[in-house]
């Protein structure tokens, strides 16, 4: 019988994990038990993908106000730091805020407009067309903000996050100044120590800092090491991280590499199965209503076994119809797209590259990531692990 179903999602039941447990072990039974439960047979490229959370709760991978404060004061030895280019995020900045200010006496925030860089806005396009400012790049005070916009709130949490950060800030202790660009060295004219706070642009805006000779630091370089006893990502810092408790955050997890190929093998040796594991953040994918990008974290995958390297290789099923095969009807039109298909990996075989325009070549963990975040949620489904089928299948597969 013909195969007629392709590529499954499925969201699977774990415990509540703890510090300290032993991931592989709950995750390889969660699997077995819900495969079970369905009579479903796990096959060779399985795909068994993981929430980074459940990851980094299992290393007890968390940081407090107080460490994140001992880092800034052991970083920048000032009393007068400026935070740069933070995404508008209860749930991703406002804890390590919190820590920041606890480190400093004054902070200078700058923010983008209208917009961070993973899209909650400030401000509309269209507020800046009426106020006629057409140049983004100037550089604006909290009063001739409010003078020309007033109170702007996010249109999904309905939070003022100028008024917020200001009130975070100055709860610590802190001074809070604020201030708008999209110029990175418009923060010089405040001070030359600075903490960019940018996610995926934060190469750029780190070297052009330096290279004006600023003292600067990421946040991916806060909490690179331990300390005491905290938590850490030697690669991250607290880039990635979520908020835990209202003084605390989880940060991404450590080798995440070495879990992914931990329990690759214990799925061989148990199954004899050659199944590929993933962990997985936010996705890399955009709202279109509120217009923002859902990639909050570094990467989408910090983990991943050497089986999901690389981008898919696939065809164009419509443009093979309509072009190639476009005197072909019924079977002999299928028949003719399936063997395209068995043979385009062939040696000898020369594409046509119309045969691949618009098939999406992204990295594989990327879109296999972005699937997982879908599939799983990020509220109460209670599925942080995802098994998916039939990934790497195509039409001709049998």
């Amino acid at each position: 019988m013909d195969r007629l179903i392709g590529t499954v999602s499925m969201g699977v039941r774990t415990p509540i994990i703890e510090t300290g447990d032993n991931l592989v072990d709950i995750v390889f039974d969660s699997v077995n038990k819900a495969v079970e439960s369905k009579n479903i047979e796990i096959n060779d490229k399985d795909v068994v993908c993981i929430t980074e959370s459940l990851v980094a709760r299992a290393q007890g991978n968390y940081a407090s106000c107080e460490q994140i404060a001992k880092d800034i004061n052991d970083k920048f030895k000032s009393d007068e730091i400026a935070i740069l280019f933070p995404i508008l995020s209860r749930n991703r900045f406002s804890v390590c805020l919190k820590g920041i200010a606890k480190g400093a006496k004054k902070i200078t925030l700058m923010l983008s407009y209208p917009a961070d860089e993973v899209g909650n806005h400030l401000l509309t396009l269209e507020q800046l067309d009426e106020a006629g400012m057409k140049d983004l790049s100037q550089l604006m005070t909290e009063k001739e903000y409010r003078d020309k916009f007033g109170k702007n709130y996010h249109p999904f949490t309905h939070v003022d996050y100028v008024e917020f950060y200001r009130d975070l800030i100055e709860s610590e202790g802190a001074e809070c100044e604020i201030i708008f660009s999209n110029d990175p060295l418009h923060i010089l004219k405040y001070t030359n120590k600075v903490l960019t706070a940018d996610i995926h642009s934060r190469k750029r805006t780190k070297k052009i800092l330096k290279d004006a000779g600023a003292l600067v630091y990421n946040i991916e370089d806060v909490l690179n090491e331990p300390v005491g006893e905290s938590g850490y990502n030697k690669e991250y810092g607290i880039l990635g991280a979520n908020k835990s408790t209202e003084d605390s955050v989880k940060l991404f997890p450590r080798d995440s590499f070495k879990f992914a190929n931990d329990l690759q093998s214990r799925f061989k040796e148990a199954t004899g199965k050659n199944i590929e594991v993933l962990v997985y953040g936010d996705g890399a994918f955009k709202d279109s209503v509120g217009q923002i990008w859902e990639l909050a974290d570094p990467v989408v995958s910090p983990g991943y076994t050497k089986g999901l390297e690389g981008v898919p290789n696939e065809l164009k099923l419509k443009y093979l119809a309509d072009n190639d095969f476009k005197d072909l009807k019924g079977d002999e039109l299928n028949n003719a797209i399936l063997e395209k298909i068995k043979h385009k990996y062939d040696e000898d075989v020369v594409h046509n590259e119309n045969e691949k325009l618009g098939t999406t070549p992204r990295k594989l963990t990327d879109l296999i990531g972005s699937l997982c975040d879908l599939t799983s949620g990020s509220g109460d489904k209670g599925t942080p692990i995802i098994l998916i089928q039939g990934y790497f299948d195509n039409l001709a597969t049998e």
